[in-house]
């Protein structure tokens, strides 16, 4: 897991481009958290200088070949090895070969890269959740239907 403390300027470089999106069709927060998901791509883009940031509506960055969607999410903690990542029912269409996980504290102070994996494995190891189902490892009421995965199942993600 990396840990990226998150400064103004990285707030202020992503603040322009999150507002141009607007409401993004089946966005569970309605386009609230645009603002986090772009600065997760731009977190992660900044972690993979081989990266080229493309912003697709099937994947976010393509490194050597691989299409990856960086996957972002809010939490007023910092992410532990048993909290879940997890890939909403709804972006089940995205074409990409990888995930990249991000979670960003509410008040983007900081922001963690906790793993990543590859499309396929992610669906062969994810438990599948629907609205409104309760989560017995974290008594979470789950807002949308989707594929969870706990953090320590993640491939670690390399500084390069």
């Amino acid at each position: 897991m990396i840990e990226i403390n998150v400064t103004e300027e990285m707030i202020e470089s992503c603040r322009e481009k999150a507002s141009e999106i607007g409401k993004l069709k089946n966005s569970i927060t309605k386009g609230e958290g645009n603002l986090s998901g772009i600065l997760g791509e731009y977190i992660v883009h900044q972690h993979l200088p081989n990266s080229i940031w493309k912003n697709t509506y099937d994947y976010d960055l393509i490194e050597d070949g691989k299409r990856i969607d960086v996957k972002t999410k809010r939490s007023k903690y910092k992410p532990l090895e048993f909290y879940d990542v997890a890939i909403a029912e709804t972006s089940l269409h995205q074409e990409c070969d990888e995930y990249i996980f991000v979670t960003i504290l509410n008040d983007m102070s900081k922001a963690w890269i906790v793993g990543r994996m590859k499309h396929k494995k992610y669906f062969e190891k994810a438990r599948h959740m629907k609205k409104g189902d309760i989560d017995p490892s974290n008594n979470f009421t789950v807002k949308a239907n989707c594929y969870n995965l706990q953090i320590k199942e993640l491939e670690e993600i390399c500084l390069q």
